[in-house]
């Protein structure tokens, strides 16, 4: 098995490309090692390695965020685990523990009066910024819209990215703005 690695636009983040699907559907973000060992056995064991801070998972990409510890001395240990883990042939996500799958729609917040835009911008969403930002390592959803606001919500390589403000403002905001009128900014909600 021979996995890839990228770097992402965050310093602290580094991509893993196992060669495989790791999610069929949706993603899944682990910022604790609690939440990660109760929901899958692969995010708990790379939490067990001293200096992950974050897993996240993709359709076919792991990234894994760290604390201030050096990727030289981390990666060969990410590889080994993830490497073990597919060898192993156990499922990603075991499904005990809190569902930490991105399809809760339960989250979202808007006026029934503005279904039709926020319709678009979910379109816009999915066609246009997240495959870029996959590509990154990360993803991002959206969360809801009032008054002219967007709010989406940023994981992965995006959490914590240094040019996240960047992305978020030239990028997603200018891109909204241009395809439906009714926006006027875009914010980041955890």
């Amino acid at each position: 098995m021979f996995i890839q690695t990228e770097a992402t636009p965050n310093p602290a983040t580094l991509k893993f490309l196992p060669g495989r699907e790791v999610l069929l559907d949706g993603t899944a973000d682990f910022r604790d090692a609690e939440t990660a060992r109760a929901s899958s056995a692969l995010a708990g064991r790379l939490f067990e390695i001293p200096g992950v801070t974050g897993v996240f998972f993709g359709y076919d990409f792991i990234t894994v965020s760290k604390d201030g510890a050096d990727w030289q001395h981390l990666k060969p240990a990410i590889l080994g685990t993830i490497m073990e883990h597919f060898m192993s042939g156990q499922p990603v996500m075991t499904g005990t523990g809190p569902s930490t799958l991105e399809i809760d729609e339960g989250e979202e917040f808007y006026d029934k009066e503005d279904e039709e835009i926020v319709l678009t911008i979910k379109e816009l969403l999915d066609t246009r910024v997240r495959p870029a930002v996959a590509q990154d390592g990360g993803d991002i959803t959206f969360r809801g819209y009032e008054n002219g606001v967007v709010f989406l919500h940023m994981k992965g390589a995006c959490a914590g990215c240094p040019s996240s403000t960047a992305t978020l403002k030239h990028g997603i905001q200018n891109l909204l703005r241009h395809f439906v009128p009714e926006v006027q900014q875009v914010e980041q909600v955890a």
